[in-house]
C-alpha cells in the first residue's frame, strides 16, 4: 500500500487514547447530537441486550434517557435494529442502512460449522433468504410466525428440529437468520407484548435503493477507522469478522483514501488527513456496559494496552461491564435492578484518586437517570461472570 504523505505522522498510545475517548463522546456527553449520531459515530452500536445499548448510547447523549433511543428506534424509525458486524445484533443510523447492508452483503461467505445433516445447499440458503423477504415485506412477524412463512414458501426441510440451541432445538432455517439482517431482508420490529418481532427494513426507508458497493465499502471502513482508528486491515478484519486477506485488500484499493501513520513505532492507517489528536491526554472515569467495552476492546488492539496489569487476567477473559480510567479498562462493575431501585457494585482494580471516586459516583448517577431508576452505588468484587 502506497503512502500518500512524505512524512509519516508519529503518534502515542496516549494520544490514541485520547482521540478514540473523544470520537465516542466519552470525554464528555454531546451536547447536541442525536442518538443516531452518536450510533453512526461508534461505526454502530452492539444490541444483543437492548438495555445496553440504550446505556451506552445515553452515556454519550447529555440528558438523554433510555426512552429517548427508544423513540429514536421505534416512533422516529432514525435508527434500526439488525444484524451487523460479526454476525451479532446492532444498531444502526436508518439513513446509513444501505450502505451497511451493501458492504455486510460483499463480505466473503463464512464456513458453516454446521454438520452434513444440518447445514443447507447454497440453494436452500437462497430460497430461506427469499422467502424470509417476501414474509416480512408488508408485515411484523413473531419468530414462530415468521418460522412457518418460511416452511410454507420453501418446503418441510426449513422447518426441521436440527439446531442444538439453549433448551431444546431451532429448525434449520434459523442458522441463516444473521444473514437475512445482514442482507437487507430483515429488521427487528417493535415487541408484541413480550414477544419480539421482525419486519423488513423497507418498510422504514421506502424507495430506498441498493448502495454501490466500492462506496460501501468505503463507508464501512471509513466509519471503523473514525471510532477506532488508527488500526491495521487485520484489526478492522477481525472486528468485521471477515479474512484478513480481503480485508488487506481492500485497504489497497481503498489506497487513495487512507493515510498511513506510526503509533510508537508500529503502522496503522487512518482516513487520509484525519490525523488531529486532542490536546489533552485522556481523562475520565466512565461505566461502560455490556457489549460496549467489548466492542472497544474488539475494535482496536492490542489488548494489553487496553487492559494492562489485573486487567488482563481479570477484565479481559469474559464479557464484563467495564470502568474504564483515562482510556484504559482500570475495573469491572455490576447492576442489579430490583423496580425502580438499581444497586450498582464497581471493582475497581487500581486505587482512585478523590477526584476519580467523585467522577465514579457521578456516573453512577448518570446509570441511573439513563435507565430511569434510583441508584446506589457500592465499591466491592463483583460476583457474577461475564455475560455471555
Amino acid at each position: 500500500m502506497s503512502d500518500r504523505p512524505t512524512e509519516v505522522p508519529c503518534l502515542s498510545w496516549a494520544e490514541v487514547r485520547a482521540r478514540r475517548l473523544e470520537r465516542h463522546a466519552l470525554t464528555a456527553p454531546s451536547e447536541n447530537a442525536r442518538p443516531a449520531d452518536i450510533v453512526g459515530a461508534m461505526a454502530g452500536t452492539h444490541a444483543q441486550v437492548m438495555s445496553a445499548a440504550e446505556l451506552a448510547i445515553g452515556l454519550r447523549l447529555a440528558g438523554a434517557t433510555r426512552t429517548d433511543v427508544r423513540e429514536a428506534l421505534w416512533t422516529e424509525h432514525s435508527l434500526v435494529k439488525t444484524f451487523g458486524p460479526r454476525g451479532t445484533v446492532h444498531l444502526f443510523p436508518t439513513r446509513d442502512l444501505p450502505l451497511w447492508v451493501t458492504a455486510l452483503s460483499a463480505l466473503p461467505p463464512s464456513q458453516n460449522g454446521f454438520s452434513d445433516d444440518v447445514r443447507m445447499s447454497p440453494g436452500q440458503v437462497e430460497a430461506v433468504l427469499a422467502a424470509i423477504a417476501d414474509a416480512l415485506r408488508d408485515d411484523e412477524l413473531t419468530i414462530d410466525e415468521l418460522g412457518d412463512a418460511v416452511v410454507h414458501r420453501t418446503g418441510p426441510w426449513a422447518g426441521d428440529l436440527v439446531m442444538p440451541a439453549f433448551q431444546g432445538m431451532w429448525p434449520r432455517w434459523r442458522q441463516v437468520m444473521h444473514l437475512a439482517g445482514m442482507r437487507g431482508a430483515l429488521c427487528f420490529g417493535p415487541n408484541r407484548g413480550r414477544k419480539v418481532t421482525y419486519t423488513s427494513p423497507s418498510r422504514w426507508l421506502p424507495g430506498s435503493e441498493p448502495a454501490d458497493t466500492s462506496a460501501a465499502l468505503s463507508h464501512v471502513v471509513r466509519s471503523y477507522l473514525h471510532a477506532y482508528g488508527p488500526a491495521t486491515p487485520r484489526r478492522f478484519a477481525h472486528w468485521l469478522s471477515a479474512p484478513v486477506r480481503w480485508a488487506s485488500d481492500l485497504f489497497e484499493s481503498l489506497a487513495g483514501e487512507l493515510q498511513r501513520v506510526e503509533v510508537e513505532g508500529a503502522s496503522a492507517w487512518v482516513t487520509a488527513g484525519d490525523t488531529e489528536v486532542p490536546s489533552a491526554p485522556p481523562r475520565g472515569v466512565r461505566l461502560l456496559p455490556y457489549f460496549d467495552g467489548y466492542a472497544y476492546r474488539v475494535g482496536n488492539q492490542p489488548p494489553e494496552l487496553l487492559y494492562p496489569g489485573r486487567a488482563a487476567g481479570r477484565v479481559l477473559p469474559g464479557n464484563f461491564q467495564v470502568l474504564l480510567v483515562d482510556g484504559v479498562v482500570a475495573g469491572l462493575w455490576h447492576q442489579r435492578r430490583s423496580g425502580r431501585r438499581i444497586d450498582i457494585t464497581v471493582e475497581p482494580l487500581v486505587r482512585l484518586t478523590a477526584s476519580q471516586r467523585d467522577e465514579l459516583d457521578h456516573q453512577g448517577e448518570r446509570v441511573g437517570e439513563i435507565l430511569e431508576a434510583r441508584p446506589r452505588l457500592t465499591i466491592g468484587v463483583v460476583t457474577v461472570g461475564g455475560h455471555a
